[in-house]
């Protein structure tokens, strides 16, 4: 029995047979379980007694409502984050097995969207260069420091955004504001449209709050927005895993390799 639980040899059949695989919970775990130990070693091995200083927003508001539930414990969230999408693949029965090329297909989508997502960035970029004047477009270079340990940092809170920001704004907020949408006897495709526009929102203005927000620019707040629906649509229409991978993938081009050759 133990055998079964889980298997890497079941290939799918079919594109649609993938196209269902590659949104099992279960499927999403063992494709995220890489960037989140990453994440989380990497934030304790670089950090040490400064490791609070690696993390992104998302991961602090949400081990902020940890606390204030009384649950302090450090290792407390990524278990959570385990048990969330173990608990959802219980409840759903689905088949407890995952196929390689399953995994390596989730993995070129994430490629993909993140190349996609970069497109839309440029053309957003032109649009505001069109309508704007240029002292009005930030600009979107970051100075790396030549350090490995600089780079390395970048990576881990590159990974970090993508999982945590993912698990707050759609795997937990999404949902939620369609259940209250829902439950307020607002028509369903006008509720999941609407989930999927104001948890966008909140995803671009969250990146302007608190003391390590940025300044409050038009084009990185229209871009965040479209961002923000981008990975809305993927997480509805190709799931959770495919979406914090598109996500981590896009980070990382944009902010490693496109950003490191300028």
């Amino acid at each position: 029995m133990a055998t079964d639980l889980l298997c890497l040899t079941s290939t799918p059949r079919t594109s649609q047979e993938y196209w269902f695989q590659s949104r099992y919970p279960l499927a999403c775990l063992v494709f995220l379980l890489p960037l989140l130990a990453t994440y989380e070693l990497g934030v304790l091995v670089l950090g040490g007694d400064r490791a609070d200083t690696l993390r992104n927003g998302a991961d602090f508001w949400l081990r902020d409502l940890l606390q204030l539930a009384g649950l302090h414990q450090p290792y407390l969230l990524p278990v959570l984050v385990v048990a969330l999408l173990l608990g959802w693949h219980t409840l759903g029965k689905y088949p407890w097995r995952v196929s390689l090329d399953t995994l390596l297909g989730m993995l070129a989508e994430s490629i993909l969207f993140g190349f996609c997502l970069i497109v839309i960035a440029q053309l957003q970029d032109l649009a505001f260069r069109y309508l704007a004047t240029p002292a009005a477009i930030p600009s979107q270079a970051v100075v790396l420091s030549p350090f490995q340990w600089q780079l390395a940092a970048q990576v881990v809170a590159f990974l970090g955004a993508g999982i945590y920001e993912e698990v707050m704004f759609r795997l937990l907020l999404l949902p939620l504001c369609f259940v209250i949408l829902r439950l307020l006897l607002v028509p369903r495709n006008w509720a999941a449209g609407l989930s999927i526009l104001a948890t966008s929102l909140l995803f671009s203005a969250a990146h302007y709050l608190g003391a390590t927000g940025e300044a409050f620019l038009w084009s990185t707040f229209v871009f965040r927005t479209l961002a923000g629906l981008f990975f809305a649509l993927l997480f509805v229409f190709r799931g959770f895993g495919i979406t914090v991978g598109s996500h981590a993938a896009y980070d990382l081009l944009v902010g490693v390799l496109l950003v490191g050759q300028g």
